[in-house]
């Protein structure tokens, strides 16, 4: 049994009610989390405000990265726990589970060293006065972290915002919140102050609602769907609280003639099949020149068809899917492409060991997605790649922009102007040529345009986002 973590202390919900945790591997359950309230979201808020009144605010920047810093340490000692943890909950295989335990730490690493870097400005301005800045805490932020990457995202979002002076009331997706609850006991553990960090699980539109409807929440850091975006967008706007929103993407791999396919190929796939493809990043529409479009297909179909699919226990190339309800998502995308006669290139298998109760999709390679088409528009959330051709440039770009999304695009050629062309025509928050993620980067500021959100996330650019700036003008006669 899991309970709150509100004041670093493990506290039952009021409600009394408990949710069932699942194992995506198998379908099966293995423990139980609280099921929130809006009552169990109040006494979180109430804790992280006497936290930052009382405590974390009177604390110099050196001090908070201090603390960061040990828990950096804490989460990298207890990496391998955490990462089974990961494991089970999320249906990770082992190498990403450990890989996600790593890059937790790391953004404590990162953080802590910025907390003391978070500088202003001085301004030149008329005779006889001083004006300056200074950026400040808004206060206790409420981070609503999605299933997919939970320790990722728990790092990019609460790391920044406790290192920019804030305290956090955190939400974690009630399909996976495990390794957060122990995070955050860890945290406690290092000597963070009761109340700095507060963890409520239960249902988004229990618990998640009545955090960003709380009176008592200054900001609030959301990475979820665009429709859930929305709903947040609106409540936050009825108080006027400020929102930072990462929401989602159906992001390009651009792939030109004169690209080196050698290096292109197994960035494409991982790109799509990392995490199972529930990545909000996920590379997963493919747009090749028509010179190389068969012979790049070829290639990418004969990878694919190698790819195995079982528990995450069994660490292969791709792990389980969440949830059912995420399976039946992907059976009616890949359902529609059949009906609309797309031809599937490629398929990858799921291992005879998979028990038949668990969530799995084999990696999926579907040819000349039209590009109106929902699966060429819309986020599948799957381990699905959707291939179409391009003429020229300028028909790559219109088929890059072609989608409501703009989080992130992957750009493949050998030639430097096209490449910086690219780079500023596509509608994108990150753009990656010759590489697509750039290994994960935590220094490099995320987030998208149009619907995949705005503000940004990772680097020290997030720390601006959990701050305000103010502006002192003094006259000194």
């Amino acid at each position: 049994m899991q309970y709150h973590f509100i004041a670093n202390t493990a506290t039952p919900s009021s409600s009394g009610r408990t949710l069932p945790m699942i194992d995506p591997s198998d379908g099966q359950p293995f423990d139980e989390i609280q099921r929130g309230t809006a009552q169990d979201v109040d006494q979180a808020v109430r804790a992280a405000r006497k936290c930052y009144d009382s405590v974390w605010s009177k604390l110099s920047g050196a001090e908070r990265g201090r603390l960061l810093m040990r828990l950096s340490a804490k989460v990298a000692e207890h990496a391998d726990a955490l990462a089974l943890i990961e494991q089970r909950d999320c249906g990770k295989p082992t190498k990403q589970a450990r890989a996600d335990a790593a890059a937790l730490a790391r953004y404590f690493e990162f953080y802590a060293g910025a907390c003391d870097k978070l500088h202003g400005q001085t301004i030149p301005y008329q005779e006889g006065f001083s004006v300056f800045t200074w950026r400040e805490a808004y206060g206790v932020v409420g981070n609503i972290i999605p299933w997919n990457y939970p320790m990722q995202i728990f790092g990019r979002s609460v790391g920044g915002a406790l290192a920019a002076g804030n305290v956090c009331v955190v939400k974690p997706s009630e399909d996976a919140c495990l390794s957060l609850l122990k995070v955050a006991q860890l945290a406690a553990e290092v000597g963070f102050p009761a109340g700095a960090i507060n963890i409520v699980t239960g249902y988004g539109h229990e618990v998640g609602d009545a955090l960003a409807r709380h009176s008592g929440i200054d900001h609030i850091s959301f990475t979820g769907s665009p429709s859930v975006g929305t709903i947040i967008q609106q409540v936050a706007a009825e108080r006027h609280c400020p929102v930072t929103l990462e929401l989602g993407g159906k992001s390009p791999q651009i792939v030109f003639a004169d690209a080196d396919l050698d290096a292109a190929v197994p960035t494409i796939i991982n790109a799509i099949v990392q995490n199972a493809g529930q990545t909000c990043s996920a590379g997963s529409r493919l747009l090749v020149d028509g010179l190389i479009y068969d012979e790049l297909l070829e290639r990418l179909g004969q990878a694919f068809e190698n790819l195995r699919v079982g528990p995450a226990a069994m660490d292969l190339d791709v792990g389980p899917l969440i949830r059912q309800s995420q399976q039946q998502r992907v059976w009616d995308f890949l359902s529609d492409a059949q009906v609309a006669g797309i031809p599937m290139v490629a398929q990858g298998r799921v291992v005879d060991e998979a028990p038949e109760s668990g969530f799995y999709q084999a990696p999926t390679l579907l040819r000349d997605v039209p590009v109106t088409h929902r699966l060429a528009q819309d986020e599948i959330f799957g381990p699905v790649l959707c291939a179409m051709r391009f003429k020229d440039e300028d028909h790559a770009i219109e088929l890059a922009n072609a989608t409501r999304f703009g989080l992130v695009a992957g750009v493949w050629t050998r030639d430097g102007a096209r490449q910086m062309r690219m780079a500023r025509r596509v509608h994108s928050g990150q753009v990656f040529i010759n590489n697509y993620g750039a290994g994960g980067g935590v220094e490099l500021p995320f987030g998208g345009v149009k619907s995949s959100g705005y503000g940004r996330e990772k680097g020290f650019e997030a720390m601006y986002g959990f701050t305000t700036l103010k502006t002192v003008a003094i006259k000194h006669g």
